[in-house]
């Protein structure tokens, strides 16, 4: 593209440095000289210009490349944020599952505490009543055992002042 500015410039040169006809604008070129910088100029143009086309291509294929990278990039990082989020969200639900179960677990371990309080409390309850029913029977039969040996004494008691009663 330089080679064909500095045709362009020298076409100006040449008309700058050319005569002027008098009374008008117009000026004297060498016809020759003029053709043979435009001859110059179509030969050069041509590999200028698919040279710009190149690189404009180029550029083309590179920002399409780029843009290609940075989805990419974007779609790689929106994935791991999401797996992130899923991986917290499992860890949430884990966690709040863990307490759920902790708190089963405490509910289940107070009944089964209040119902092996009420069980023993029950076991205890029949273990006093037959206590007290056992000693109630040992008061009974130990009134009845002294009243027998009250009885007996009385025999014995009476059978001696008969014997004494015969002796005198």
């Amino acid at each position: 593209m330089d080679t064909v500015m500095k045709l362009l410039d020298e076409i100006e040169e040449v008309l700058d440095s050319s005569r002027a006809v008098p009374f008008s604008s117009k000026v004297n070129v060498d016809k020759e000289e003029i053709y043979d910088i435009i001859a110059e100029i179509r030969t050069r143009l041509p590999n200028e210009i698919k040279q710009s086309k190149w690189v404009l291509e180029e550029r083309n294929k590179i920002l399409i490349d780029a843009k290609k990278e940075a989805d990419a990039i974007v779609k790689s990082t929106q994935e791991q944020v999401a797996k992130l989020v899923e991986e917290h969200e499992i860890t949430k639900q884990a966690y709040d599952r863990a307490n759920e179960i902790i708190e089963d677990s405490k509910k289940t371990a107070k009944e089964l505490r209040i119902g092996a309080i009420e069980y023993a409390d029950e076991v205890l309850s029949m273990a006093e009543a037959n206590l007290k029913t056992m000693l109630d029977s040992m008061h009974v039969e130990n009134a009845k055992m002294e009243q027998f040996y009250e009885d007996k004494l009385n025999v014995i008691f009476e059978n001696r002042n008969e014997l004494r009663g015969i002796k005198k």
